[in-house]
């Protein structure tokens, strides 16, 4: 019989970004600083 595989997939885990404190992916560029490997990549415009 075939099983469903269903169960096993899980949520990605998330890492707190060191330059500002928000959940983040590992290994990718931090959404809400632009911050990677404490280098600056992508400059983000504030919201407001």
């Amino acid at each position: 019989m075939r099983r469903a595989y269903n169960s096993v997939m899980h949520l990605p885990k998330l890492n707190s970004c060191p330059q500002c404190a928000a959940p983040y992916i590992s290994h990718r560029v931090c959404p809400a600083c632009g911050f990677y490997k404490e280098r600056q990549i992508v400059s983000v415009k504030a919201q407001a």
